[in-house]
């Protein structure tokens, strides 16, 4: 038996938090199940130490609510509290849980301290997933967490993993909002990755193919150069990949961001040559972790509206396009990654390739419809993954 993610979130830092001796009450989706599991909080972005009052871990039956049968006190070196240091990451004791494959979990924290908005709490924001922040006290163990407001950032926790059989593989979703699936419906974990993690567990019971976690490391802005939200990818790569329980490959989809240049900043315009190479140096990065790159298109975004800054209707530029296309043709050329999903392929309009199927648009051009995300999902081929040879 061995460790490996079944859920992952994307650290960044959070300005408009100020908690004042709460307990917060996160939910994940996990990927696959198991019976034993353990938990990573992580203070990444925080400017001074995280006291940890107490923290539990159950299944979440509605909202805010747990199934009370499977509460289970999380403890840290034997201890129910502990301090997380600034820019560090704490792993709690394994814990003994009967954990199902795609099920939802609630990972609550009491934060005994008053933490002010500069302390820069480590989070996730817009992850199309609704979270709880309770009234003053511990309610670490409260069937109904009293909450005083809903959330739809991560706080603090950063990870699931969960003992599994020899064999079991880990998946990590390297991305941007296309990957962490912005304006996805919320709860719904209409997500790719979530999408990915279905298929797998389907074949798995329908005809016995491998089982692999899948961590989703998308992050809202994120981009190859040059810093975002989160850290640059190549940044990020360590953490977010490498450092991964269990990490037997990863699927990157990204370069738009840097291609649309949301602040027009001429120090951040990037060439197509720049954004290639920084796509080698990830594939060199995770080859000498013998760990297999996946590579995915970049999708159409003519007409994309979504959120331009003051005085313009959208980023899309027919320059900017041609590097997106230059990119995607040598993508389905070269060696470098162990395989390349074609995701444009699959969502763009063969009347108009430039921009995606209706179907498949939100709306705003940039970011696929719930559908449009089912169908990346669908469009990973499982087979890719049979092998546990690195």
């Amino acid at each position: 038996m061995g460790w490996v993610g079944t859920w992952a979130s994307t650290p960044a830092a959070t300005e408009d938090f100020a908690l004042n001796g709460q307990t917060i009450r996160m939910i994940a989706h996990v990927s696959i199940g198991g019976a034993k599991l353990r938990v990573k909080i992580s203070n990444a972005y925080g400017k001074q130490r995280l006291n940890i009052g107490g923290a539990s871990i159950a299944c979440q039956t509605e909202g805010a609510e747990i199934d009370f049968q499977t509460l289970r006190i999380l403890t840290f070196d034997g201890q129910e509290t502990t301090a997380i240091a600034a820019g560090a990451l704490v792993l709690s004791d394994e814990v003994e849980l009967s954990l199902l494959p795609l099920s939802d979990v609630s990972i609550s924290l009491f934060l005994p301290d008053n933490i002010t908005k500069g302390f820069n709490l480590t989070g996730h924001t817009t992850c199309n997933q609704t979270n709880y922040i309770s009234t003053p006290g511990n309610h670490i163990g409260a069937s109904m967490l009293p909450a005083k407001q809903a959330t739809d950032t991560y706080l603090l926790v950063s990870g699931i993993d969960v003992e599994a059989p020899p064999g079991t593989g880990g998946i990590v979703a390297l991305g941007d909002s296309l990957t962490d699936c912005n304006i996805s419906t919320v709860d719904a974990n209409n997500r790719w990755p979530d999408q990915l993690a279905r298929n797998i567990i389907a074949r798995h019971e329908q005809e016995g193919g491998r089982v692999l976690g899948v961590m989703n490391q998308g992050i809202g802005g994120s981009k190859i150069i040059h810093d975002a939200r989160g850290g640059s990818s190549l940044q990020r790569f360590d953490r977010d990949v490498i450092a991964q329980t269990g990490v037997t490959h990863v699927i990157f989809q990204l370069g738009i961001n840097d291609i649309r240049n949301r602040g027009s900043d001429p120090d951040l315009i990037v060439s197509t040559e720049e954004l290639i190479a920084g796509m080698k140096q990830m594939a060199v990065r995770a080859h000498t972790k013998d760990i297999k790159i996946y590579a995915g298109t970049l999708l159409p975004y003519e007409n994309e509206d979504y959120n331009p800054p003051p005085g313009l209707k959208g980023l899309y530029t027919e320059e900017g396009n041609q590097k997106r296309l230059a990119i995607n043709s040598w993508l389905c050329q070269t060696d470098v990654f162990d395989a390349v999903i074609d995701f444009d392929k699959e969502l763009r309009d063969p009347d108009h390739p430039n921009e995606m199927l209706p179907i498949y648009d939100c709306g705003d051009h940039l970011h696929p419809s719930d559908a449009g995300y089912i169908r990346m999902g669908d469009t990973v081929d499982l087979g890719l993954f049979d092998s546990t040879q690195m």
